[in-house]
């Protein structure tokens, strides 16, 4: 009797947890109803699930009960979960997102052209912008193999897109570099003041850029320094033009990087002929540091640098039978410091300061010019990741500058002109992600500028779309302004000035997969509120106004290809410029001097194994640029002849860290000219006399050893050559 009854309790009992049993039953599909096979579908906190099938089906049973939470997961969709009444969920057709920060999602690339290896997509890698033929170790010289830049090879700054090269800002780690470039007289190129030592990765933006960066007409260029240290290391260089020693030391949550260079180019000008009568050859003494800490949830860095530089020599001068006597003496020093960090639930904070300080001393004949220049700049910028869809970021810039300039003649004029600015900005921008083939970028930058007293508001925006695996479509837009330059706020205590401002459109195209890039940009900048001035020359009392205009608008290609052949790499720059200004003493809209229309560059570097050597050729091509010629009766209506540069490197590993290293520019010899300084005044025959303006050498010639020293016998200089 027992056990009949004990049987039929169990009966009844498994019979009831047979019938409590629920069956869960769907269809997992993508955004455009295409079924997805191998989906994980489960409920949370539960071993009950199922796969979906090749067409998408699951189903499956579960003893779960009441309201409880589905998941579907699959590698290439965002991840599914959503409440549910286990009882009556049927038949349901699940709907999964693309995931839009896998790899292949879509990249914003208009107007920005990176290097680095957290790049997601990069025209140019770290080792390029140092052994590149014809840079020399020169980050701008590097950079101007690009499309969208112009080599002036009488100043040696960047020049973008139409924009003179006051119009690119230069940022280390998000913060600005206010004296960027090395000191120079007239006709005389200058270099980067940084050497690429310490920096892991470029974003070079010819235009479109962020709302973060102000006070830029045409381009941003960002720096950014290693966060790790690869290893304690110490390298040694031995070159025709002075010595380096740079040495790394690592710790438990830090590391510490300084580099020094000394640089003498009087034994190199004594075996090499120059075109320039020197009196006292360029020397300088400059270093550079980096300390980095590693806190739990971000990084400290501290990066400073400092050099001195002087050099004296004769420039020949169409307006004095004599020569006229440049003394030059700089000292500079930059110091930044930098907090990246994460809090809370997707926050991110970017904070930092940085202090620059340059200091000029030049002798012109008797005449004395004497120029100091503070500037600091805090930043504070906060980043919200809101979801997979959507970031914000916000953040508040202030700019501090104070410049003095003393003139003295030794005779009769002692003149002191200078400024104070102070530039409060904020800014915001949204991310956002609306499928891995489309995104959009938007923002709003306002600014105070208290020297000009005045106000600016600047919209910017980015839109790119994924047309294939491998290429995308970009366009952007944005509104930019810039403080003038100090050559014309110096004098600010005689006139009120505006800021000048620009307008950029540009639409992009690029194509990657693995060993190839393909970009091609259009563009056209729309200038307003350039400065003019009613002199030949520029003085204190010119009669200044902010009613200059003009506009550039062009074509660039870029073509990157490792694939072709084993070992050889190579690409190839074009750039189509039409641009016209009239500002200045411009009577009339006009080219500027700095402009050619066309510019090609040819860039290959190839690893020889059998001779354990890397070679390089870089060939520079640009088409005439204009000048004014006062004998003839139209404005800029002069063409120099085309310029044309052949480069070559070579770098033979002696052994594993110890390198020689070698390199020639123009080896073809070219007699280059970058345009023609004229007389101010006719001679008896009625004829204005010129004089070209050529390099300071035809060819510049670089032996180096260099050595390293560390605990990974496999580390050599090979990438800071």
């Amino acid at each position: 009797m027992k056990t009949k009854l004990f049987f039929s309790i169990s009966l009844l009992f498994f019979t009831a947890l047979i019938f409590a049993q629920s069956t869960i039953s769907g269809k997992v599909v993508d955004q455009k109803g295409k079924p997805v096979a191998g989906a994980n579908i489960y409920i949370d906190g539960t071993y009950d699930g199922a796969t979906s099938s090749e067409t998408g089906d699951f189903s499956f049973e579960t003893n779960e009960t009441g309201n409880k939470f589905i998941v579907v997961s699959f590698l290439l969709f965002e991840t599914f979960k959503q409440e549910i009444d286990v009882a009556n969920y049927k038949n349901q057709t699940i709907k999964l997102r693309e995931n839009v920060n896998a790899l292949d999602a879509v990249v914003i690339t208009a107007g920005t052209l990176e290097s680095g290896d957290k790049a997601r997509v990069s025209v140019l890698k770290p080792l390029d912008i140092v052994t590149t033929a014809g840079s020399a170790g020169n980050i701008i010289a590097a950079l101007q193999t690009l499309p969208g830049t112009q080599n002036v090879g009488e100043d040696g700054r960047l020049f973008v897109r139409g924009g003179e090269a006051s119009e690119t800002q230069t940022f280390v780690d998000g913060i600005r570099v206010a004296q960027p470039y090395g000191a120079t007289t007239n006709n005389l190129p200058t270099r980067s003041r940084f050497s690429p030592f310490l920096f892991s990765g470029i974003a070079f933006s010819t235009g479109g850029y962020s709302a973060e960066y102000g006070e830029a007409l045409s381009s941003v260029l960002l720096l950014n320094t290693q966060d790790e240290a690869d290893h304690e290391k110490t390298d040694i260089g031995l070159m025709t033009v002075g010595l380096s020693l740079a040495n790394t030391q690592k710790f438990k949550k830090s590391s510490l990087s300084v580099n020094m260079t000394y640089i003498n180019l009087a034994p190199y000008q004594v075996v090499i002929p120059q075109n320039v009568d020197w009196n006292n050859p360029y020397q300088s003494l400059g270093g550079e540091t980096v300390y980095r800490y590693n806190f739990t949830n971000g990084i400290f860095k501290l990066y400073a640098a400092f050099d001195s530089e002087k050099f004296d020599l004769n420039q020949k001068n169409i307006n004095f039978e004599n020569p006229i006597r440049t003394d030059m003496n700089n000292n500079n020093f930059y110091l930044n410091s930098s907090y990246k960090g994460s809090f809370g639930t997707g926050w991110q904070i970017t904070s930092g300061i940085s202090y620059g300080y340059s200091k000029n001393k030049v002798t012109y004949n008797i005449s004395d010019v004497d120029s100091n220049e503070n500037a600091a700049q805090l930043k504070l910028k906060l980043t919200k990741k809101v979801s997979n869809y959507f970031k914000l970021s916000f953040g508040t810039d202030y700019f501090i500058t104070k410049y003095n300039e003393n003139f003295d003649d030794n005779v009769s004029i002692n003149v002191a002109n200078g400024y104070d600015s102070n530039i409060f900005a904020s800014y915001a921008e949204g991310d956002i992600l609306f499928s891995k083939k489309l995104a959009m970028k938007v923002g709003l930058r306002f600014s105070n500028n208290s020297l000009l007293d005045e106000n600016n508001i600047a919209p910017r925006a980015s839109l790119a779309y994924k047309v294939s695996k491998s290429s995308q479509f970009s366009f952007a837009y944005g509104d930019f302004s810039q403080t003038p330059v100090v050559d014309y706020i110096k004098y600010s205590k005689y006139h009120q000035f505006e800021s000048e401002k620009a307008r950029h459109y540009i639409l992009n195209y690029q194509f990657t997969k693995p060993g190839q890039t393909f970009r091609a940009e259009a563009y056209y900048k729309d200038y307003s509120n350039l400065v003019q001035y009613d002199t030949k020359d520029l003085q204190y009392n010119s009669v200044f106004n902010n009613n200059g205009s003009g506009y550039a608008k062009g074509i660039d290609l870029f073509w990157r290809d490792s694939n072709l052949y084993k070992n050889l790499e190579y690409w190839i720059s074009y750039s189509y410029i039409d641009s016209e200004r009239q500002y200045k003493n411009f009577p009339t809209m006009a080219t500027p001097s700095f402009i050619a229309n066309h510019s090609l560059s040819v860039v290959t570097k190839y690893f020889i194994t059998d001779w354990k050597s890397q070679i390089g050729f870089t060939n520079s091509y640009s088409s005439g640029r204009p000048y004014n010629d006062p004998n003839q009766t139209q404005f800029m209506n002069g063409k120099t002849k085309s310029y044309n540069s052949l480069s070559f490197n070579w770098a033979y590993l002696l052994t594993t860290q110890k390198i020689l290293y070698f390199s020639v520019s123009n080896i073809l010899g070219t007699q280059n000219i970058f345009g023609y300084d004229y007389a101010k005044l006719p001679d008896p025959n009625g004829v204005y006399q010129r004089q070209a303006v050529t390099p300071t050498a035809d060819r510049f010639f670089f032996v180096g050893f260099f050595w390293t020293i560390s605990q990974d016998k496999k580390e050599n200089q090979l990438k800071n050559l």
